[in-house]
Formats: structure tokens, sequence, C-alpha cells
């Protein structure tokens, strides 16, 4: 087994950047980057998603904020879609055989806006000369004469009963209830009804007879006149037809060239045509307001006549791209307004408003995955489009079936797009394992990559990258030396002294920050001092709970020992995470043993204070105890383990190595040093494993220690496997150069005990026993004992039993 017991050197606590590797002054000498760093696989596989033509093939891009997905998806974008055609423009026009229904219109880029101005100049044209031709004297001449030929006519049917009335001794005479027949004297006169019953019998016989007659013809040709007005209505209206024909006639037929390319316009300009002959009068009201689609808010009858423009690329070069930052469905879809109108809300085909599904066809939308998921019907809509490859506008409140009044079902736009959406890998595997659809329509995962190997040739691109940041964003230039501290710093960003980090945003805003600080220093450059004080900066305005934590240590309100050896305590690290600053304090784990069942209570985990990976790792200490000390006995060990002074939720396995140690202090009696802190997972086998987060952890409990004062025999055990990750703090560096603190790594249990408690920890003879007063055999002694207890009190019981039952 192999046993590193000395600290580290300091060189291996911080990785340097050198900057004499740089051939440049500063970054404004040096080429500006136009590739992306490290991030070649998701640009093949945005190249890839954006050029196949299959269904399905739309493209989730994925990693974490700030990694630079919108920048570089926008970047491929727009050079895939100026290599690509101006997609059409599209119109909602009037269906004038049913209105509910109105139809879309496809034309080329450009002509959607021409269109609606051809409509409204036709209409004003109409306006005015419509009005103009029906008040033409060729208009009122014709129209006299049908007047007078009908009145002509009516009037020869009644002078021709009334002169063979006159020949019967009958006079014809209008009345209130039309016309009466009544019958003269000798003297031409009117007989009164009084003279009339004198009259002998037989003549009076007679005469009613003739009136009769008479009476019956006049019922007949009263019955005519309807007829002539009704064949004088349509002979009117053939002559308003043939006047409208003449205004409007040749302004369609002009239209009708215009666009003769285009069915669907021929056919909807001739419906037009037949909609104005047979609407006439609304142009003939010469009301001011007529004139216009609007009156306020009340609409006038002409303004099925619109054209309702949907998309209008007259601007656009290439495909278009939209990134839709509020995908409701409303922004996503459609929206259809309403106007209020006599307490009533109204709609109709000119307030339908496009969405930015509209508008990115032909192209690409970009949607935030997070954003579109929280917004009610937005991702089944898009779903059903991307399945129907076609725009279906229903309002939301139909597709939640609440209402069933009657609305507007506008006729589907043909879809051709690309979807792209962007979203952290977690909410991409959720959609993936819990919605069937996902993969089918989101077959191309765009993974980006969070690190880059950290070798002379990517050191040289990462430089040319930080000085492409800077001119983009017009900052001021950085020489050798800044540029060295912030490749430092993307070291310490990942973690890791073989990876450089690809978070564009925290390297930006770092460069903006160091621009800010070069400018309070009147530096005419960025130097490495503007560099690691805007570093500073930034810590010290998120370091205000920190402080708060350390005061409580050093006040002795929070109790660490950084001092002195104690049995069955010592000090884990762990991590707070607030916003984006994240910051070590160290704990304190205490644990009692005792002989009982064989259990290792998990006090935190007893009180729902514990997450599932911190019982994990505690649950992996029982094993790993009966596995090396009690394979042919009793584990009868009863133990209690906690986080003192801890009131959250304690979660991760990083403590199990220190939990273990401080076991085994109480177990075996050994005092704990207090001078150490140790960190790191642990196995069923006693392998120590990596953590995460080593350099903060570290970090925290030097504060602590500096704060109460170095002694020289401070330090802190981490897992041999993190060392790649250590880019310790400057003071940290500097501390341990001068022997005041020690980083100690440690790859199995037994290097840990042997430095947390002074005494070796002991290895397994060929007989397969510890050496006597090592810690090992101590802990072994002490669980044979409980195991020896265990049996003897088992027996007493047994004998108990077979006694009762003899008796």
């Amino acid at each position: 087994m192999k046993n590193n017991m000395g600290g580290l050197s300091p060189n291996k606590l911080c990785q340097k950047t050198d900057p004499k590797q740089f051939n440049f002054e500063t970054t404004d000498e040096i080429d500006v980057l136009i590739d992306f760093v490290g991030q070649s696989r998701a640009l093949e596989a945005i190249q890839f998603g954006t050029n196949i033509k299959k269904d399905g093939f739309n493209l989730y891009a994925m990693g974490p904020p700030g990694i630079g997905k919108r920048s570089i998806v926008r970047t491929v974008l727009e050079q895939e879609a100026a290599r690509k055609p101006v997609p059409s423009d599209w119109v909602y026009v009037y269906n004038f055989s049913d209105a509910k229904k109105p139809i879309s219109i496809q034309l080329p880029p450009g002509s959607a806006c021409k269109l609606r101005t051809d409509m409204e100049s036709l209409i004003e044209n109409l306006n005015v000369s419509i009005p103009l031709m029906f008040e033409s004297d060729e208009f009122r001449f014709q129209l006299q004469q049908i007047n007078d030929e009908i009145s002509k006519n009516q009037e020869k049917l009644l002078k021709e009963l009334g002169a063979d009335a006159k020949k019967e001794g009958l006079v014809i005479i209008p009345s209130q209830q039309g016309f009466s027949v009544f019958p003269l004297d000798e003297k031409g006169e009117i007989l009164t009804g009084e003279h009339f019953s004198k009259l002998p019998s037989d003549v009076r016989e007679t005469k009613e007879a003739i009136i009769e007659k008479y009476s019956n013809r006049l019922s007949e040709i009263l019955k005519e006149i309807p007829r002539l007005y009704k064949k004088k209505r349509k002979r009117e209206k053939e002559l308003e037809k043939e006047f409208s024909l003449l205004a409007v006639g040749h302004l369609i037929e002009h239209l009708k060239k215009k666009y003769k390319r285009f069915k669907e316009i021929i056919q909807y300009l001739e419906n037009v045509q037949a909609d104005i002959i047979l609407n006439v009068k609304d142009f003939l009201k010469r009301d001011e307001t007529q004139t216009k689609w609007f009156s306020g808010t009340e609409k006038t009858s002409l303004v099925r006549y619109q054209v309702n423009v949907l998309v209008d690329h007259t601007h656009t070069q290439g495909a278009p791209i939209i990134f839709e930052e509020h995908p409701s469905y409303a922004n996503l879809i459609c929206r259809v307004e309403h106007i209020a109108q006599f307490g009533t809300l109204l709609t109709d085909f000119t307030l339908i408003r496009s969405g930015t599904l509209h508008k990115a066809n032909g192209g690409y939308l970009v949607i935030d995955a997070l954003k579109l998921l929280m917004q009610p019907f937005s991702f089944e809509s898009l779903k059903r489009a991307l399945y129907t490859h076609q725009i279906k506008i229903e309002l939301p409140d139909r597709l939640s079936g609440i209402m069933s009044t009657i609305s507007l079902e506008p006729t589907p736009i043909p879809l051709d797009i690309k979807i792209i959406l962007i979203g952290d890998r977690e909410t991409y595997y959720l959609l993936c394992m819990l919605d069937p659809d996902f993969e089918e329509l989101f077959k191309v995962a765009v993974d980006f990559e969070e690190k880059i190997e950290y070798n002379k040739e990517n050191v040289q691109i990462y430089a040319r990258l930080i000085g492409t940041l800077a001119q983009k964003e017009k900052l001021r230039p950085l020489n050798r030396e800044a540029v060295a501290a912030v490749i430092d710093h993307s070291l310490r960003l990942a973690q890791d002294i073989e990876r450089l980090s690809t978070h564009m945003r925290s390297i930006n805003d770092l460069l903006r920050e160091a621009d800010y600080c070069a400018n309070q220093e009147d530096h005419p450059i960025i130097e490495q001092f503007d560099v690691t004080k805007a570093i500073k900066n930034k810590i010290h305005r998120m370091d205000r709970i920190r402080e708060l934590f350390y005061e409580e240590i050093n006040r002795d309100i929070v109790l660490i020992e950084t001092k002195g050896d104690y049995v069955g305590q010592i000090n884990a690290l762990s991590t707070i995470h607030i916003g984006d600053f994240l910051f070590g304090i160290p704990s304190r784990i205490t644990a009692r043993t005792h002989y009982g069942k064989g259990e290792v209570i998990d006090i935190q985990r007893e009180v729902k204070l514990s997450g599932p990976i911190h019982a994990k790792g505690v649950l992996i200490l029982s094993g790993f105890l009966s596995g090396r000390y009690a394979k042919n006995a009793h584990f009868s060990l009863s133990a209690s383990l906690v986080f003192e002074q801890t009131y959250g939720m304690i979660e991760g396995d990083s403590a199990s190595v220190a939990e273990l140690c401080v076991l085994i202090s109480a177990i075996a009696g050994i005092p704990i040093k207090q001078t150490l802190a140790v960190t790191g997972s642990i196995n069923q086998h006693g392998e120590i494993q990596a953590i995460g987060a080593v350099n903060e952890k570290i970090e925290g409990f030097f504060d602590i220690c500096n704060a109460k004062g170095l002694t020289g025999s401070q330090g802190v055990l981490i897992p041999s496997s993190n060392v790649t990750h250590l880019m310790l703090r400057e003071d940290v560096v500097m501390a341990a150069k001068a022997k005041k603190f020690h980083i100690y790594p440690i790859s199995n249990i037994d290097e840990a005990i042997t430095l947390l408690m002074g005494v070796p920890a002991g290895q397994r003879n060929k007989k397969g026993n510890f050496p006597k007063g090592s810690v090992n055999e101590l802990v072994e002694s002490r669980l044979q004992s409980y195991s020896r207890k265990k049996t003897s009190i088992h027996k007493k019981i047994i004998r108990k039993k077979v006694t009762k039952k003899s008796k």
C-alpha cells in the first residue's frame, strides 16, 4: 500500500501561467478569434441539425447558464441563414363564403404590404368613384326612364279600365284605401248609397253585377302594380350593377393583371368585385368616417376588404432568426384581439396577430426550454404544429374547453421551421424520460463543453479569446501578465489545474470589472493588479454572510477548535452556496460509542436534516467497520454521529472520511488533532474518493486558523485524487511556503487515521493480526469485547429459557 504522509509542496497548491510564453505586449496585437473555444462537438451538432431536412431533427442546446449557448447558436444560425432564401409573406383575407373562416394567402417576400396598400387604394378610389357614378346625369337619366316606364304602364292600365268603366256608367276614384268603383246617374254624377238603393231592383242588380265585374278587374290591376315595382327594382339593380361594374371593373382588372401569377389573389379579387357590386350601397353612405376602416372603436362594413398582413419579409435578409423571450401561447402561436362594442367583445380576421412561429416560418426559432414549459398550452401547441407541419390558430380558452362560443377558425398555414430549445441538462433528461414526444421531435442534442484541456496550444487560443472579448466589449487592452491572471482564474473556475473553464459569462464579467478597476487607477491598459483587484472586489461584495459565519466561530459562538487533541471530535469541511458565491466553513462532528445492537445512528438523518447522499455515506461506515474489524464476530457496536451546531439540511458524502475517523477515535479512545481538518468521501474498502469545492474548503479552514493564529501544525487532509484540482489563494500558498499551513493528500483511511491521531494505523501481519498498540488493533479489540459481551448475554438468556422450560 502506498503511504504518502508528507504535506504537498507549495508548487502543487496552485498552477501559475507563465506570461513569458505570450509573444505580445497587449491584446491589441492579437488577431481576433473567430472560432469558439472548445465547442467543436456543439458546433458540429448545430450545423448538422440546421442542415438536415428530415422531420423531427430539431435541436436542444444544453449546458449550464453563462457558458455562451445563445451567442454560439446565434452566430452559427446567422451563418446558415445568410445562405437561405427569404421565406414567403402571409396574409389573411375575408372569406366571403364564411366570415368565421378567414383565408390565408402566401405571397413572395415583400408583396404582402403591397397587396394591403393596393386594396386600401382600391377602396379609397371606390369611395369616391361609386358615389360620383351614381350621382351622374347618365345614371339619373336611365333611372328616370325606368321610373317613367313603370309609371306609364301603371297609368295605362288604370286609364283603360276607367274608359271601359265609363262606358258601363261607372267611375273609378282613388281613395285612402286604394281605388273604389262607383255607379253614375244619367247626368254623369256619382250615385250615393241612398239614391242607388231607390233604383228598381232589376236595374240595381244589373249595376251591382257590373260594379263587381270592374272591381275584380281593378283587383287584378292592383295586383299587377307590385309586379311592376318588382320589375322596376330588378331593372334598377341591373342598372346599379352596370354602373358599379363601370366603377370597379377596370380597377379590379388592373389588380388582376398585377397579380396574375397568383391564382388565390385572382380568385380573391373576383370575390371582392362580386361583393362590392352586391353591396354597393355601403359606398353610397356619405359619412366622413366611411372612407376609413375604423370609426373610433367601431369598424365600418368596408373592413371586410382589408388585407391583414400576418408576416412581412420586406426587410428580411436570408432566413429569419427569432429569439422568443416570452413564449406564451399568444406570443408563440398567435393572438386574436377583440374590440368592446355595446358591452360585447367582437373580433374579425383583421384582429389576428402573428406569433413568432409565423415570423420564424422558413427559418429558425430559438426558445428557452424552461420558459416554454412554464407557459400553459405553449409546449403542447408547439409539438402539435411540428407534428402537423402547420400553424393552426386556436384560442387558448377553446383549447382548455372552457368556452364553447363561436370564434374564428382561420385557414392553417404550412410550417417549415427549425426549433432550437436552450436549457440545462437536467431539463433535457427529464423531457426524454417523461415526454414520449420529445425525442421524436428533438433528435439533435447540442451538448456544450464546460472545460477544455490546459495545454500550450489551448493557452494561446484562450489568450486570443480574452483579447477578442476585450475588443468586442470595447475595453482596454490587457498586458500579458493580466492575460495570465485571467487564465489562472479560469483554472480556478474549472476547479482543475488541467482544465480551462468555458464559462464565458464569468470571463466576460471579470474583464469588464478589471477594465473598471483600470479606469479607477488611471491605467491605460489592464494590468495583473486590476484583474486581481476585480476578483477580490467581487468576493468582497458577496462576503457579508461568510464574515458572519467566521465571526461566530472566532467569538466561540460556533465551537471549532484549531488546537489541542480530543477523543470523538473532528473538524470536517463543508461549503455554502449563496448566489454565485461559494465558500467553505469547518464543521465539528462528534461521535459517541457503546455496546449495542450493531448500528450507527446518524442523528441528522433521524431528525430528517440530511439528504439521501449523506445518509448513504453514513451507511457505508457500518459496512466498512463490520467488514474490517468484525468479520468473524458479532458487530455489537452502537454509535451516534452528529454535525454539531447545524440547523439546516446536510447533504453530500464529502464528510464520510471525517465521520469514519471520529467513530474510530471514539471506539479506540485515541484523540484526534484539532489542528487538522479533513474532507473526502470513502467507500466500503476504505479507499478515499474525490470531492467537490476542495479549494473553498481548504481556504475556509485556513481563514479560521489564520484568525485564531497559525501555529505551523495546522492543515487539511484532502483526497489524493483532488490534488489536480488545487488552485488555492495566494495567501494560503504563502503560508504553506512558510510551513505555517499544510495540505496532506490521502488515498486510504489508514493514512487519514495516522495523520489525525499521531498513532500508526497498523497493517495486519501474516497471521492476520494488527500490531500491538496500533489504532486498528485497539478498535478491533474494543469491538471484539462488545461481541463477547453480546455472546455472554445471549448464552445467559438461553440458559434461563432452558431452565424455565425444564421446570
